[in-house]
């Protein structure tokens, strides 16, 4: 199969105009054409050679996503379960804020992290995206508010799968989606969340981008942890905090904890005490998530005043807290919930 245009960053496609007897501008010419003028085929490139679009042509191919299905929520979001080249499904979703568009981005097909109240690992993992089959959701979304006059304004990876388990596809993604002569997102209006592979959060420290790390946490402690989250079994609670110590100490960066409040099983006041006590000394901010309803999953949601109870001890330890606003909840825009959907029909 021919490589993916999108995999390829501007000093590659500048290689590779020369190694076709080019100058090196083509390739800067080609950057643009993807990333600027967003097109979808080489025979539009109409300022390259007929002879380069036809060597582009043989060498290269754009990433078709496929629409399976789109859902369209009143609060204004967007969710898409988009199908790939060899028939797996993955989803994207668009979310409408105040201050612009979101667009949350998916980086495997599957998961194998196991959180217990998630549909994502339902059906465990089934590959990793390439950095280009990621961009290509993002330049899909883009293309989709071309249409409105709005551009993509932040973005979130957040979506199926666990993105430091897909690292260098991941940071590759990064790199091109902050390139100035490309989507120019800016560092700090992308956040990447992981599950706590702690090896890749030393790695991620060391990177020395201004882009925001989140970690799901879900538990004040080990244990608790390690039940709805079978990725604590490898990577322990302690060995994830210190980890991000080490994080903040190098960059300076608040991190993002996010917490997903089950009923009756980590939203209790003395979870919230101790979660305050775990995180007291870090510069943190804490995003309270209700859990969503999966039928697989026999979890049920926090009431509204536990919810509110738990934000209030939070507050008062002086952790920052807020409770994430729900969007998509009438469209299954959780992660994973439109796949898991596609896949009872007997589809990857």
């Amino acid at each position: 199969m021919k490589p993916f245009i999108y995999d390829f960053t501007l000093e590659e496609l500048q290689e590779w105009a020369v190694s076709q007897g080019e100058p090196a501008f083509r390739g800067g010419q080609i950057f643009d054409w993807i990333y600027v003028k967003r097109v979808n085929s080489f025979d539009e490139m109409t300022n390259l050679s007929k002879s380069l679009r036809e060597k582009l042509k043989e060498s290269f191919q754009f990433i078709t996503l496929n629409e399976i299905t789109k859902f369209e929520s009143k609060d204004g979001t967007v969710k898409f379960l988009f199908g790939l080249h060899d028939d797996h499904a993955i989803e994207t979703v668009i979310m409408k804020h105040n201050y612009g568009n979101s667009i949350c981005v998916t980086t495997q097909v599957g998961c194998r992290v196991g959180c217990t109240f998630c549909a994502s690992t339902l059906g465990g993992l089934k590959r990793d995206l390439t950095a280009g089959e990621i961009v290509a959701q993002v330049v899909r979304a883009q293309q989709i508010l071309d249409e409105r006059g709005e551009r993509v304004s932040s973005i979130v990876i957040m979506g199926t799968g666990e993105p430091f388990e897909n690292y260098e596809a991941t940071m590759k993604f990064l790199r091109l989606m902050i390139h100035e002569k490309g989507l120019n997102i800016g560092q700090r209006h992308i956040t990447v969340s992981t599950s706590g592979i702690v090896p890749n959060i030393y790695k991620f420290a060391d990177e020395d981008t201004q882009i925001n790390l989140a970690i799901s946490i879900h538990a004040p402690n080990d244990a608790l942890r390690s039940k709805l989250m079978p990725v604590n079994r490898r990577f322990p609670f302690d060995d994830v905090m210190e980890s991000l110590r080490y994080y903040q100490a190098k960059t300076g960066r608040r991190i993002t904890f996010e917490y997903a409040l089950i009923g009756g099983v980590n939203d209790r006041p003395e979870h919230a005490e101790e979660l305050a006590s775990v995180l007291k000394s870090m510069l943190c901010h804490v995003n309270l998530i209700p859990v969503n309803y999966v039928p697989e999953r026999k979890y049920t949601r926090t009431s509204r005043n536990d919810i509110f109870q738990f934000q209030r001890i939070l507050a008062d330890k002086g952790i920052n807290v807020t409770i994430r606003r729900e969007q998509g909840h009438d469209i299954a825009a959780a992660c994973g919930q439109l796949r898991a959907k596609h896949m009872e029909s007997g589809a990857r």
